[in-house]
């Protein structure tokens, strides 16, 4: 079966549950961006996981291929399956994958898919390969507002091998943003963050000027901890 066989036989698979009702709903929260089936995700991540376990998963050659024809499609399920299928197969991509993670970062772009690719794809390929970390300063200045947060929030699952100063430069090359993804991406990454080194993140935001939302995105659970305590 060949890459483009593989993801419009997996698209009849999801188009066969198709519910009018729950894809007009859909569409409005994602402000009319997208297409949708009108799957709920539990039920679009059981059709794909099935459709895997019969069909299995895409050859390494042609796993590029796949993920781009699933991208094709107007229908959002199409490019949460490929988010699936590339959970899959992380653990065996190749340094010369980059370009893919890219693509899938600037295209159809919203949060939606930009946000897992940032943690765990991205992440998971710059752990892997840490030679090619010099991509995040082209990332930055790209001017794409989703490569720009895909660089700050990649190294939110790092916990405790978080590379502070690499984390401390990304958003300090971001500050001073009109942009709400990325406000609220530098809020994100210090909240996260804070939750492994609370000094961290409550020194940052005390020694940077942050944008309101980035602050106050950043204190949210520290506030919250500080209340508890005195509680």
């Amino acid at each position: 079966m060949t890459a483009t066989e593989y993801a419009e036989k997996l698209r009849l698979v999801l188009q066969e549950h198709r519910n009018e009702e729950e894809a007009v709903r859909l569409s409005k929260y994602m402000r009319n961006q997208f297409e949708f089936f009108g799957l709920r995700a539990p039920l679009s991540r059981g059709l794909v996981k099935d459709y895997i376990a019969k069909n299995g998963l895409p050859d390494q050659d042609g796993f590029e291929e796949t993920i781009k024809a699933l991208w094709s499609f107007e229908e959002r399920e199409m490019q949460m399956a490929g988010l699936y299928i590339m959970d899959k197969m992380i653990k065996h991509i190749r340094t010369s994958d980059l370009g893919l993670i890219e693509f899938m970062i600037t295209t159809k772009s919203w949060w939606d898919t930009v946000d897992h690719i940032a943690k765990h794809h991205a992440g998971k390929y710059f752990s892997m390969y840490p030679e090619k970390l010099g991509t995040i300063d082209t990332w930055l200045e790209s001017g794409n507002v989703w490569l720009i947060r895909s660089a700050i929030l990649f190294q939110l699952g790092y916990k405790d091998k978080t590379n502070e100063d690499l984390l401390s430069s990304i958003i300090e090359r971001s500050l001073g943003s009109k942009e709400f993804f990325i406000n609220k991406a530098i809020g994100w990454a210090l909240r996260e963050y804070g939750k492994t080194n609370p000094d961290f993140t409550m020194n940052f935001v005390n020694s940077h000027t942050l944008a309101p939302l980035s602050k106050r995105e950043a204190l949210k659970l520290l506030q919250k901890s500080m209340v508890e305590n005195i509680e």
